[in-house]
């Protein structure tokens, strides 16, 4: 029962749809004891022969009557019941995603994606369904159940109801027992259920990479092999399972068999009337479901325990990431990353080290550097993906920790490159951050990204669906419309993350261009390994092994010919080659 416990914050929140619906069952439980106390009063009437027909009629309509009204009464409290333990699922959903989107990358790559999907779906709905089938099982066990004993106990005979409650211990410890297995299984179940979303999304996703290698059996091998498991863990949860139900029903038979035995004889003996023992037996009907419930009960609270467990282990993650609570300034301000080294954890070689940057707004800041270099490192801390521990990474002399991660984040439009795309419309898709944007807006965007050429090419244009990633579109299309989402943002600070790697050098040049034309008011950060997407920076640094080895404009390093002048050198050659063929 600990799972009732630890839901009792939303259990608080709903309290008057919970309420409501007890209340109502109370109601429901007492005029249910009233029919069989009826038909046992009829059956003697019967038999006394002191009962008139109109008597009997209006009895019994009046019986039918009550069972209507408890039919609509059923309906009133299943639905709020049912209304409040959905709503569960919608705020363990919307404060599992929220939890998500503070931590760092760190995060996910403890629990893979999969793992978190099936913490998010099905581990909620078995919450969910310990919230609602599980308080409806409880309640209608402990009141109907309480509320028949005692009228069996103080209106018929205590005797018979306790001859009739004998098998009740064997029941309960083969239940118990029962429970304590499903719960191990369910868990295990529950897990593989985990491997097997993983598995899933992870072949759908690398799909033209499998195709393309022919791996397609082996794959397929592998799929099964994951499934399979699933399957056995999920027998291995029916097999328990389909032990409650024989368990209960052997009860319920020995029980029905020592009343009416012992009801038989203590009628023949003259301490018990006929009419009264029919009405203890259709009290004892009351009782089939009760006892089910407790059955049913102990199976839906172990898997809901379960995965409420998997669930609170999610949750209980706290972040790395902590919010801070000062307002960022209104007008744009200097950027400054500061660094004496930076290690990422597990490792032992500084990943940056001895770095100092200064980006005035306004202005435009070239990285280059060889893979490997810190480059990513460098952005991740701009973002606030990570927090440096022996520097800071400060926003008008402010340290990033202090502001609220959401605001800082809002101020930036970032082009990574490896774009993503939903799978949606490309309109869509470009006015992700600007879902109120015009369709004038949103063209304006694409035409500065050099895609708008590309869009109008489809049959359904601006509304054409990307497919899963953008799998219909090429590299340098899901770049350029990836660019041309950042733009329509016009957020402060613009992050290109080696974006125009796909695109061609013609391409590239009218992209720059725009972007330059248009962007004097925008601080801009360029990543690329392409050189001629930094030479209109205002300052360029170049890291090399995680310290900046050169910086300064364009053409100040290719004249100090260092690396950043033997890879212009070397990039010319390669464009001129290309031109010749």
């Amino acid at each position: 029962m600990r799972i009732f416990v630890e839901l009792g914050w939303y259990f608080r929140q709903a309290w008057k749809r919970y309420v409501g619906a007890i209340v109502i069952f109370v109601f429901v439980a007492t005029f249910e004891l009233i029919p069989p106390k009826a038909i046992g009063w009829l059956v003697d009437g019967v038999m006394a022969g002191d009962i008139t027909r109109e008597h009997m009629l209006m009895a019994l309509g009046a019986i039918v009557l009550l069972w209507f009204v408890v039919y609509a009464l059923r309906i009133i409290w299943r639905v709020w019941l049912f209304g409040a333990a959905a709503g569960l699922g919608t705020v363990l959903r919307d404060k599992l995603y929220r939890h998500f989107t503070t931590h760092s990358p760190r995060f996910f790559e403890r629990y893979r994606t999969g793992d978190l999907m099936a913490r998010s779906t099905n581990d909620v709905k078995a919450v969910v369904m310990t919230a609602g089938e599980g308080v409806l099982t409880l309640a209608d066990s402990v009141i109907t159940g309480l509320a028949v004993l005692i009228v069996m106990t103080t209106t018929i005979s205590w005797e018979l109801t306790l001859l009739a409650l004998a098998p009740m211990p064997v029941m309960a410890f083969m239940v118990n027992r029962f429970g304590t297995q499903l719960h191990h299984r369910f868990s295990a179940s529950q897990a593989a259920f985990s491997d097997l979303s993983d598995e899933t999304q992870s072949s759908l996703n690398g799909i033209r990479m499998i195709r393309a290698f022919g791996l397609e059996s082996q794959q397929i091998a592998r799929f099964n092999k994951v499934a399979d498991d699933t399957g056995e863990k999920n027998m291995a949860v029916a097999k328990v399972d389909a032990m409650f139900d024989p368990v209960i029903f052997v009860t319920i038979g020995t029980s029905f068999f020592c009343s009416i035995t012992g009801g038989g004889y203590m009628v023949a003996n003259g301490t018990l009337t006929l009419g009264e023992l029919t009405a203890f037996t259709l009290y004892q009907g009351l009782m089939i479901w009760p006892m089910l419930a407790v059955a049913w009960l102990f199976n839906i609270i172990e898997r809901g325990a379960a995965a409420w467990k998997r669930i609170k282990e999610v949750l209980d993650e706290t972040s790395e990431l902590q919010d801070g609570e000062m307002p960022l300034p209104e007008n744009p301000q200097t950027l400054a990353i500061t660094l004496d080294q930076f290690t990422w954890r597990g490792h032992d070689i500084p990943a940056l080290r001895d770095i100092a940057i200064e980006l005035p707004a306004g202005k435009m800041l070239g990285i280059a550097g060889p893979v490997g270099s810190g480059k990513s490192t460098l952005l991740s801390l701009m973002l606030r993906f990570e927090d440096p521990v022996q520097g800071a990474v400060k926003y008008g002399g402010v340290s990033l920790k202090e502001f609220k991660i959401g605001e800082w984040r809002g101020k930036l439009a970032v082009v990574t490159q490896t774009p993503f795309l939903f799978s949606r419309s490309i309109a869509e898709n470009i006015a992700l951050g600007r879902p109120d944007a015009t369709h004038e807006q949103i063209r304006a965007a694409a035409k500065l990204a050099c895609i708008d050429d590309d869009i109008l090419q489809f049959r359904e244009g601006y509304e054409t669906l990307v497919g899963e990633k953008g799998i219909t579109l090429s590299g340098g299309q899901k770049q350029r419309i990836s660019i041309a989402r950042a733009l329509l943002l016009d957020a402060e600070i613009l992050v290109l993350d080696d974006a125009l790697s796909a695109v061609d050098g013609r391409t590239e040049h009218h992209i720059l261009k725009n972007l330059h034309d248009r962007a004097q008011h925008q601080t801009t950060v360029v990543i690329a390994h392409r050189l001629s997407a930094l030479e209109a920076a205002d300052e360029i640094i170049v890291l090399q092994k995680g310290h900046i080895e050169e910086r300064g404009t364009h053409n100040a390093l290719v004249a100090a010919n260092g690396w950043y002048a033997e890879m212009q050198h070397y990039q010319q050659l390669e464009q001129a080659l290309e031109a010749s063929l």
